[in-house]
């Protein structure tokens, strides 16, 4: 089965490229390599012992996508990963999140409506909940006013999925993951940010490793027991394996609905401040911090209820928090190496 996986080079989307390689997909890519650089195919063909087919394409132009959809007429399923990401800069250019979220979903959507495709998976987040009232986070929980246009266009891009699969019973799942961290345990393939990181450990790395010269901790006041914001991260690797998990149950109509949510982490909260000790504790290092003030759009906890993709997915996240940070550390320092 041919698989289009969009942002596939990206650092959940090459991950999850992978998974989907490991279990046989065929699979074709689609990036415009913004947020992402071509080495990435290498590194999958490292892994895998094959590299997927690339295609150079910006979603945002409608007419490549038709004739992306023309020269690839037998795609089984799509994950669309493609789209800008941090809550920071969303805020300051809402214009181009709006632009670039929402047409690039709209275009390939109405693709699947032209060529009668059936299968898509949606890369949603735990920003749609905004400032949860609960904790942990169910599915069934409101959605509330988003605190950034990042968060606004995940909302609208849940409701644009919503709408066209009722209308023209296309088969969809959005999967609303927490925070993915990590690398793949070969290191051959992580997150690689361009410019200064937006995520807590790719910075959290560059400052180990010297590219900073020191960790920002935007906050230390939340009501949280030590002051600093808590999410819950999960291993990337156990975020592709789901998108793999979730695709599957498409591809074997075992959905319940034409459009499904669910939660995709760890189930378990921890600190910024839990983070930096961690990371300093298993990879044997000191790093240098300070204390800065909060960032707009930032809630003060969130982490997930993953009852439901446990149950209907049969998928559970198995690595650790400590995988996840040897696993980035040994990513950078293989960046070092590479750039020496």
């Amino acid at each position: 089965m041919k698989i289009l996986v969009t942002g596939g080079l990206g650092f959940i989307g090459s991950h999850t490229v992978v998974e989907l390689q490991n279990k046989g997909y065929e699979v074709v890519i689609i990036d415009n390599l913004s947020n992402s650089n071509l080495e990435v195919l290498e590194g999958i063909e490292k892994i895998t012992g094959k590299k997927p087919f690339f295609e150079l394409l910006d979603l945002k132009e409608k007419e490549a996508v038709e004739n992306f959809f023309e020269k690839y007429t037998d795609i089984d399923g799509i994950i669309h990963f493609a789209a800008s990401k941090a809550v920071n800069e969303s805020i300051e250019r809402p214009l181009m999140y709006y632009e670039n979220n929402i047409h690039s979903l709209v275009y390939i959507l109405q693709q699947m409506k032209k060529r009668g495709l059936q299968n898509f998976i949606f890369s949603s987040s735990c920003t749609v909940y905004g400032d949860p009232d609960t904790l942990p986070i169910t599915e069934e929980a409101p959605i509330k006013p988003a605190l950034s246009p990042y968060g606004n266009t995940k909302q609208i891009g849940e409701e644009i999925i919503r709408d066209t699969s009722n209308a023209h019973k296309i088969k969809s799942i959005a999967l609303r993951y927490f925070n993915p961290i990590g690398a793949h345990p070969t290191g051959y393939i992580g997150e690689l940010p361009k410019g200064v990181p937006q995520n807590l450990v790719p910075f959290v790395t560059q400052t180990a490793i010297g590219k900073r010269k020191e960790l920002s901790i935007f906050g230390d006041d939340y009501d949280t027991p030590d002051g600093t914001a808590i999410r819950d991260y999960i291993h990337v690797v156990d975020l592709a394996q789901s998108h793999v998990v979730a695709l599957e149950r498409l591809l074997q109509n075992k959905n319940k609905e034409d459009f499904e949510i669910f939660n995709i982490g760890t189930g378990r909260g921890s600190s910024v401040m839990e983070i930096v000790k961690a990371f300093e504790k298993v990879n044997d290092i000191k790093l240098n911090y300070k204390i800065t003030p909060r960032r707009a759009g930032d809630v003060p906890a969130v982490w997930a209820d993953t009852t439901k993709a446990e149950k209907e997915l049969g998928w559970k996240a198995r690595l650790t928090m400590e995988d996840a940070l040897k696993d980035a550390w040994n990513w950078e320092k293989k960046l070092k190496q590479k750039i020496k």
